[in-house]
């Protein structure tokens, strides 16, 4: 047997066995990745593969592919002529066959696939977007996603994933928001870590395991004016405080694969950038699995960036800075050869690449299993469970961010009729937010779905066929509907009808927001990746509606459907409730059903501050002290602070405790809290814990979150929380870029959220 076919044999030598087999043609082959949905045609359910693709293989080989089973406008490829959970199956198997078949090594090849909430996939659960994930605080829950969707991919053949995303968003103008979890590196540090356990498992080898790629490196999420792939304007002292922490926590998990990002950080292009991929992450971190750059990214380096006189000086400098693969990209297939015969690359700099590509492939079991069972598909994608959990996450994420006079929760048997009314009301792709792929309509549970299906009675009936959801209620006399208006647009043709529906309603919901999806002839994309905007308030005119409505003197209750922050004082002022739901996913209708009439409690908590006005911005909760105090028609407070959520019950805290009141910095002491459910009902809380350096050499923050944990209280419960404070929780980047612990005071604060806190003070001496 070959010593790289033989799995008794270590992984390195595996690796270097059949790098010393393969050729120059061969290795450039094995850093390459094209576009999945290329590789195969479809004719009334014929597959057959693609002849340049077939030729690439048999030439050199293909190391990877990007997005074989995903289906978007982007790609093309719809419900109509897309892959069923079984087609998909069937069609890696068919890819992995060739390449195994008719390739000179027999190299699988690595499947790639976009995972951020769920598998983007036609069939795959599509769960929250990450902004509601973030918003759960609930991290052994989300880690529970995480291996459903790893479940769900792998079943299909997809091996890595393009996740988790852990860019830290300081402009929530930005586009891509929506697939960040907000705005504290701590809390997406935790969740980075869950994320990375939940995704690759136990073994990465394993038939419920993926490789998790951590993405975008980094800085990404600062950029200047909030314009996607902008510059950073960052020093290497914040870089390591704040954007670089998540990720140095999910190396620390175990990531196997990570991307670097589009942006430049001070002159220097992140797909370049030596002292990030090379010193940082493998030097210092102990980095050893693949860097993969995103789209496009080595042709921006000569059309973009403008630091490489050519598509070959990009290729030659990206692999020289630590690339291992170019992600659906041309330039390493194009150059990498050339420049090793012209003596521009040296082979040593090749071979480290494919060592880490290859070096993957095995770990993932690849060589052993490159088919999958596609009869399981039918077992695992959109099973009840992923379904419950795709639920019971969305009904966690959305934030109650006002409850005037107790408007909700609503009561299925007094609140008399209700008309629904708003162009998110009953858009199913609307809900799903971006990196989704088209869905049945039947899969998805738009807010008039289960509203309708929760005065019905039916949401939990046995006889409601599996996966089909209720929508027979159209002429229910209870439930009105209109949509109004559309998302974007001038047209108020829609305003007369849901005029005459608020007037025959005793109470008003209205859904507004957002969509960063399009499946219409017309285009309502108001967010999403390269979506960026100037502002923040409703788009077209969906605030006009609301003004109108209002002006009936009803119970007005606002359900945001989005992806990014919405600044609409008048909205603020007037609504008698607002539930930010943000995008919930396909079982979204259900949970804000569930949250709407009380049937679960509101336990969301933001992750991201949501400003008065754009002209606030940025006002992220762990801005220096030192940056102002007001401008002149308007303080810095953001209108809902980090952290900040309501509840339909009570919770009291006491005053926090501490084992003593002073340590050194290699000791720990522990604050614990008491908090008690004052309230009628059971509900969730989370507790924060931040902390304040009170004088320190360098600049820092007022607050720092540094723990949570989320608890479940019943109604006159009482239950203690610990915190463990150390090194760890007290340290900053000191003046020689190196994580310090100085003596002196500091304030440990407990709370429902960054601005409402009981605080201790401790004292750190000199160890």
């Amino acid at each position: 047997m070959m010593i790289y076919k033989d799995k008794s044999k270590t992984v390195a030598e595996r690796v270097e066995h059949l790098l010393s087999l393969m050729t120059t043609e061969e290795k450039a082959g094995q850093l390459v990745q094209p576009f999945g949905w290329q590789t195969y045609t479809q004719d009334q359910g014929n597959i057959t593969l693609n002849e340049t693709f077939k030729r690439q293989v048999e030439k050199g080989g293909v190391g990877s592919l990007y997005g074989t089973l995903r289906a978007d406008p982007w790609t093309g490829v719809t419900l109509e002529n897309g892959l069923s959970a079984k087609a998909g199956a069937e069609v890696v198997n068919l890819i992995q066959r060739y390449a195994v078949d008719h390739s000179r090594l027999g190299i699988p090849i690595l499947i790639g696939e976009e995972c951020s909430h769920g598998h983007m996939a036609i069939d795959g659960t599509v769960y929250p977007v990450p902004l509601l994930l973030g918003s759960t605080w609930n991290v052994e829950l989300y880690q529970d996603m995480c291996r459903a969707v790893a479940l769900e991919t792998r079943a299909q053949g997809g091996a890595v994933t393009y996740s988790p995303v852990l860019d830290v968003v300081r402009d929530p103008r930005w586009g891509r928001t929506e697939e960040c979890f907000g705005e504290d590196p701590y809390l997406i540090g935790e969740l980075a870590a869950a994320s990375v356990t939940g995704l690759q498992g136990e073994h990465l080898d394993s038939e419920d395991a993926v490789a998790a790629t951590l993405k975008h490196f980094v800085g990404y999420g600062s950029s200047e004016g909030g314009r996607n792939a902008g510059p950073v304007h960052m020093g290497l002292r914040e870089l390591l405080e704040v954007d670089l922490y998540p990720f140095r926590k999910a190396v620390e998990a175990g990531a196997a694969s990570i991307m670097p990002a589009y942006n430049e950080i001070d002159g220097t292009p992140c797909t370049v950038n030596t002292e990030l991929l090379d010193t940082i992450l493998r030097q210092e971190w102990g980095f050893d699995g693949m860097i993969i750059t995103d789209c496009g990214a080595i042709d921006m380096l000569a059309s973009g960036h403008d630091v490489a006189a050519d598509g070959m000086d990009a290729s030659v400098q990206a692999i020289q800075a630590g690339i291992d693969m170019e992600m659906s990209g041309v330039m390493f297939g194009r150059y990498l050869v050339q420049a090793v015969e012209e003596g521009k690359l040296e082979m040593g700099v090749l071979d480290q690449a494919v060592r880490r590509v290859l070096a993957l492939k095995f770990r993932l079991g690849l060589f052993e299993r490159p088919y999958v069972d596609a009869e399981r598909t039918a077992e695992v994608i959109g099973s009840e469970q992923h379904i419950q959990l795709a639920r019971q996450l969305a009904a966690e994420g959305a934030v109650l961010l006002k409850n005037e006079g107790s408007a909700l929760p609503l009561s299925t048997a007094e609140t008399g009729r209700i008309a629904v009314i708003g162009p998110n009301a009953d858009q199913a792709y609307n809900q799903l937010g971006d990196y989704t792929s088209p869905q049945p309509r039947s899969k998805v549970v738009t807010v008039l779905d289960g509203i309708r299906s929760k005065l019905a009675g039916t949401q939990n009936d046995d006889d409601v066929e599996k996966g089909v959801k209720v929508q027979v209620y159209a002429e229910q006399e209870q439930i009105l509907y209109a949509p109004g208006c559309r998302i974007k647009g001038d047209s108020k043709e829609g305003f007369e009808r849901a005029m005459e529906v608020a007037r025959e309603a005793d109470t008003v919901i209205l859904v507004m927001g957002a969509s960063n999806v399009s499946e219409y002839s017309w285009n309502d994309m108001e967010c999403g990746e390269g979506i960026d905007r100037m502002t923040l308030g409703l788009a077209g005119v969906q605030l006009e509606l609301m003004q109108e409505i209002y002006k009936l003197g009803k119970t007005m209750i606002v359900v945001y459907i989005n992806g990014r922050p919405i600044a609409e004082p008048w909205a603020d002022e007037h609504a008698d409730a607002i539930l930010e739901a943000w995008y919930p996913g396909q079982e979204g209708g259900h949970a804000i059903a569930d949250l709407l009439f009380g049937d679960v409690n509101p336990s969301g908590r933001l992750t991201i501050s949501i400003p008065k006005h754009v002209g606030q911005l940025p006002v992220y909760y762990n801005g220096k002290r030192s940056r102002g105090k007001r401008y002149l028609e308007e303080d810095l407070e953001p209108r809902y602070v980090f952290g900040y959520g309501l509840s339909y019950t009570t919770f009291e805290y006491s005053k926090p405790k501490l084992t003593r009141t002073s340590m050194t910095s290699i000791e720990h002491v522990t604050l614990t809290v008491e908090i008690t459910n004052t309230g009628q009902r059971s509900g969730a809380e989370v507790v924060q814990l931040y902390i304040a350096d009170i004088v320190s050499q360098m600049t820092r923050p007022a607050k720092e979150l540094k723990a949570f944990s989320k608890i479940r209280l019943e109604s006159g419960e009482t239950r203690t929380v610990a915190f463990q404070i150390g090194a760890e929780q007290l340290q900053y980047i000191g003046r020689d870029l190196k994580p310090v612990v100085e003596p002196g005071q500091f304030h440990l604060h407990v709370g429902r959220n960054v601005n409402d806190t009981e605080w201790i003070e401790l004292t750190v001496e000199e160890a």
